[in-house]
């Protein structure tokens, strides 16, 4: 099989399109020949050794994922070779076949086509668990998103439309707020050209929002946290920007603010009956046509380090694919 490997720690130029042995699953695996992956910001920082761990080189990249069940390990009950299935892995996917365990593994629905079924369950995943899970998001509520044009903050932007609340939009140019409302936000925020405290307040009549959801950190991070609500909670999703922001906690003391870490993966696998339960309402909700990944470009495999270069330059609204 083909595959793309990091070998050295380093820009998306530095990885390698090779040739592998074919792969085999050990009890409770599947082995899934991948048709689509898609590319999450993550996978830019896990292959310049910058993300929260570092997997042993070589090594290949790719979280999320869609394709045909290959081969079944030993005690694999929902899943038999031939199933055309979607799922995620902490790496490995961006290759033409792919290890995954059994019960991050789900059954694609009919009506979602390979390149949309591996852009889905990361970003919606994410944010719903975000939303749902750790924020409790209400009905009625105000819900700011920043860099929401973003795979996973596009899916907050929608996700949190059909929550019931009301959705305040940041994004770094207008091109992409465009996006933003296209996808059901009421208010949008150009962080590039206003203060962002001063029109969270303008925008909220000086109450605040109530949920912050931050895929971005950096400098954005502050300045939103003092634009919150009392009993606001702010969610920490990754650092896009680049910089681990650092928040005077005499803030949350202030507003009597919860600061609220989001780790899907690691929920996925410490309490997959939860998840499974929160994919099963996406999928719902997909199926009724309420759902709608926004798919900004597909790539070939051999292509992957164009694509992953084009999100590293902020490029990309939605999501990337690569296709086998």
């Amino acid at each position: 099989m083909k595959a793309i490997r990091c070998k050295a720690y380093g820009p998306p130029s530095s990885l390698v399109f090779e040739e592998m042995d074919g792969l085999h699953p050990k009890s409770d695996e599947v082995v899934v020949q991948v048709k689509a992956c898609g590319i999450n910001y993550p996978d830019t920082l896990i292959i310049q050794g910058l993300y929260q761990f570092k997997p042993e080189l070589p090594f290949t990249p790719g979280s999320d994922f869609s394709g045909i069940v290959k081969s079944v390990g030993e005690g694999v009950k929902h899943l038999t070779t031939g199933d055309a299935v979607f799922g995620f892995v902490t790496y490995g996917a961006m290759a033409e076949e792919v290890v995954v365990q059994a019960n991050a593994c789900f059954h694609k629905p009919e009506n979602m086509d390979f390149p949309v079924a591996a852009s889905f369950m990361i970003a919606y995943g994410t944010s719903y668990h975000a939303l749902k899970d750790r924020a409790n998001l209400q009905e009625g509520e105000t819900l700011l998103v920043l860099g929401a044009s973003g795979g996973v903050g596009l899916a907050a932007v929608e996700l949190g439309k059909l929550m019931g609340a009301y959705v305040i939009a940041a994004a770094s140019t207008d091109d992409k707020l465009a996006l933003c409302r296209e996808y059901g936000a009421d208010q949008t925020i150009n962080y590039g050209k206003v203060d962002l405290k001063s029109a969270i307040k303008e925008l909220t009549n000086g109450k605040g929002v109530d949920v912050i959801y931050d895929p971005v950190g950096g400098n954005y991070t502050e300045a939103a946290f003092r634009g919150m609500a009392w009993e606001g909670r702010y969610l920490v999703v990754g650092f896009a920007a680049g910089s681990i922001p650092k928040i005077p906690l005499n803030l949350a003391l202030l507003k009597g603010a919860s600061l609220v870490g989001v780790f899907w993966g690691t929920f996925a696998m410490k309490d997959p009956k939860a998840n499974m339960q929160n994919a099963i309402t996406l999928m719902k909700w997909y199926g009724e046509g309420k759902l709608r990944p926004h798919i900004h470009k597909i790539y070939d495999l051999r292509d992957t380090p164009k694509a992953l270069q084009e999100m590293i330059d902020r490029r990309v609204k939605g999501k990337l694919v690569v296709q086998m």
